[in-house]
């Protein structure tokens, strides 16, 4: 039987609550939403063409730039690529800087998004506290790093610089009052009557369509799908310890939790990080050869793949970037909006994949 449209309405691609836009054409009975599209192409760099040819000291800066929200983990995957072309080592100190890094810029990303999604279904004071605790760990980062967003810590065989014992102090003191706001904002979460209403049940997906869908990251964790967290395969994490959260529900609500769930977790592995942290050098050293290969790491998003082949000058002749989020929007398009009993759930529902559009049109 032919299903009626009673109406088409566009959602963007400039709209209050997103952070870059897009957007989205929902075909409409009532409030029932039939069948959705999101419609990209809004802000294309073509940032994958202007690597190509240059030397790999311009394109670690340019990696960076594809995504300002998780530039450490761009950072950090493009250097592990000209490290496994160029069979370089890294020295333990380095790798659990690293983690310490990517942690924290993991902890920023999730705040972040978790503050989108309060906003958009207007909790605004949650929205608030979460942006002001997003302070606090920037300022974390500069102080390992020297910088709050785009960063460049990382460099073939080590980082730039070593986290001095005053400021592993500093950095545990102000994680625990950190770790102490987000259980807090966590409960607010979980116990709201607002949050429940508009999130519970909301943008439902199956570990059957997370997985047919390929999704990653929290929105493939959100509905209980096992060991695709990549960290899991990452030899300094397997060394930490680590675990991956899951949750099942599937919903708006399970995603934000299982945001909130790896903050407290990425708090966990930069204590242990700086109890543990090995003595030694920060840098090994080596050369960039020629070769190709391809490397995946665990973005905020989920899974983040490089693909370089270079010459024996260490310059870039090809590159290819796939970014997480646009398995997590296709699946949100065609899995958790479809027959979402109103259009204001269809605008929470994206937000809750923490969709990055700079990511996707590099």
């Amino acid at each position: 039987m032919k299903k009626t449209v009673d109406v088409s309405i566009p959602l963007g691609p400039m709209h209050p609550c997103w952070k870059e836009p897009a957007r989205i054409k929902c075909e409409t009975a009532g409030e029932r939403v039939l069948r959705a599209e999101v419609e990209l192409g809004y802000m294309k760099k073509g940032i994958e063409r202007i690597m190509r040819g240059r030397p790999w000291q311009e394109v670690m800066f340019l990696a960076e730039r594809v995504c300002g929200i998780c530039s450490v983990v761009h950072n950090m995957v493009f250097i592990e690529t000209m490290e496994k072309i160029s069979e370089i080592t890294v020295p333990p100190r380095a790798a659990y800087l690293r983690v310490i890094a990517n942690e924290l810029d993991r902890m920023a990303s999730h705040i972040l998004a978790n503050f989108s999604y309060c906003y958009t279904i207007e909790h605004e004071t949650l929205a608030m506290y979460l942006l002001n605790t997003r302070e606090t760990v920037l300022d974390n980062l500069e102080r390992l790093t020297g910088s709050r967003i785009n960063t460049a810590y990382m460099i073939p065989g080590g980082v730039r610089f070593d986290l001095l014992p005053e400021d592993a102090e500093r950095m545990l003191a102000d994680l625990a009052k950190v770790e102490d706001e987000v259980k807090r904002y966590t409960r607010i979460f979980e116990t709201g009557p607002l949050i429940a209403l508009r999130s519970k049940g909301i943008g439902f997906m199956s570990r059957e369509e997370a997985i047919r869908a390929h999704t990653v990251g929290p929105t493939a964790r959100a509905s209980g799908v096992e060991d695709c967290d990549l960290r899991l395969r990452h030899p300094t994490y397997r060394e930490l310890g680590f675990t991956q959260i899951t949750r099942t529900e599937g919903d708006n609500f399970a995603r934000v939790m299982v945001r909130f769930q790896e903050i407290v977790q990425s708090i966990d592995l930069i204590r242990k990080c700086i109890r543990e942290l090995p003595k030694g050098p920060i840098r090994g050293g080596g050369l960039c050869k020629a070769g190709s290969a391809s490397h995946s790491g665990e973005a905020p998003r989920g899974e983040l793949v490089y693909t370089i082949k270079t010459d024996e000058y260490g310059r870039v002749l090809d590159i290819a970037i796939r970014t997480p989020s646009i398995m997590n929007i296709e699946a949100c398009a065609h899995s958790m909006i479809i027959n979402a009993t109103s259009i204001a759930d269809v605008t929470s529902t994206f937000i809750s994949s923490d969709p990055c559009i700079a990511c996707n049109e590099r």
